[in-house]
């Protein structure tokens, strides 16, 4: 399993290209909730 991690993955962008990529890929999302 290929995993990918997604840096700012609760912003708009992330969440969306996140939820795409967790159908082929395990995903690991990091954000500092900076915004």
């Amino acid at each position: 399993v290929n995993k990918i991690i997604v840096t700012g993955g609760l912003g708009y962008i992330g969440s969306h290209t996140a939820v795409e990529l967790s159908e082929k890929f395990q995903v690991e999302i990091v954000d500092d909730l900076s915004n």
